[in-house]
């Protein structure tokens, strides 16, 4: 880790002086704080899904620190977006594939804030070749960053939840799910991480701490463009016809991290348009 969480460059701002608008329900503004004051982990955090899982936990009242690996200038921006409209996010630069800086960043934020109370395991990627195309440090990238980092999150922030915490990993329905013959390693990186939830659920359950899997399918991200060279052939394959949007699976995981998704533990949750059905 590069930056420590304490002189990173976020700031909680001032919320903005200009008139609200007034014809927000009562259910919008009790979603806007329904994750007040809670203490917020979202590793991989700076762009794509983990940037709006930031976006969002932020705007409902929650204090995020997020992580990335190398979009310093993404980072910023989210940063400033964020202050800009009252909320609080901080930035820091770690690899997740860096054992020795994940648990430095955990080990920070709980000394700073006291408590973790929501942790989101966004951090990950992989490389889509055949099997017998893919090296030898392609192959270790994806189990170090989606399975090892996966677990190094999970076994270094629980211990610093309390009962009603929430941890939510960010999986895929290639876990499941193999629409070609160049996902396999990648798949495998993903269930790996679904059953270490379901096994997980019943160590954390007892404690008051749920621990998800949300599985999306293809979702509009600068890394898989819904008009990008796949967009139509993939389009054919989602019953709904369109990709999902980052706003949909932010959505998904907020709930799932507030008190109403308390009863929900050890799920792997699919979102996508009926892609792996």
């Amino acid at each position: 880790m590069t930056q420590h969480i304490t002189t990173a460059r976020a700031t909680t701002a001032q919320p903005s002086t200009a008139a609200q608008p007034s014809t927000k329900d009562s259910t919008e503004n009790q979603a806007a704080g329904r994750h007040a004051d809670k203490v917020a982990l979202v590793m991989g955090g700076a762009r794509g899904i983990g940037a709006g899982i930031v976006r969002l936990l932020a705007a409902e009242g929650a204090r995020v620190t997020f992580t990335y690996a190398s979009a310093t200038s993404e980072a910023e921006e989210l940063e400033k977006t964020i202050a800009a409209s009252g909320g609080t996010a901080v930035g820091v630069k770690a690899n997740s594939s860096d054992r020795s800086q994940v648990r430095e960043v955990i080990a920070e934020l709980a000394a700073l804030q006291g408590r973790i109370d929501i942790v989101i395991a966004n951090a990950g990627g992989g490389t889509k070749k055949l099997v017998a195309e893919l090296s030898d440090e392609e192959i270790d990238r994806m189990i170090d960053v989606n399975i090892r980092g996966t677990l190094d999150t999970i076994r270094f922030s629980t211990p610093h939840m309390r009962r009603g915490g929430r941890v939510i990993v960010i999986g895929s329905v290639s876990a499941t799910h193999f629409p070609d013959d160049i996902t396999s390693i990648y798949g495998m990186t993903k269930g790996a991480v679904a059953s270490l939830v379901r096994g997980m659920s019943r160590e954390l359950g007892p404690r008051g701490i749920t621990i998800n899997n949300v599985q999306p399918g293809p979702v509009d991200t600068p890394a898989n463009p819904a008009d990008g060279p796949f967009g139509d052939m993939l389009r054919e394959t989602i019953p709904v016809g369109r990709f999902g949007k980052v706003t949909e699976i932010a959505s998904l995981v907020s709930h799932i991290a507030s008190e109403d998704g308390g009863y929900i533990n050890g799920a792997s949750l699919d979102i996508d348009g009926g892609y792996s059905a």
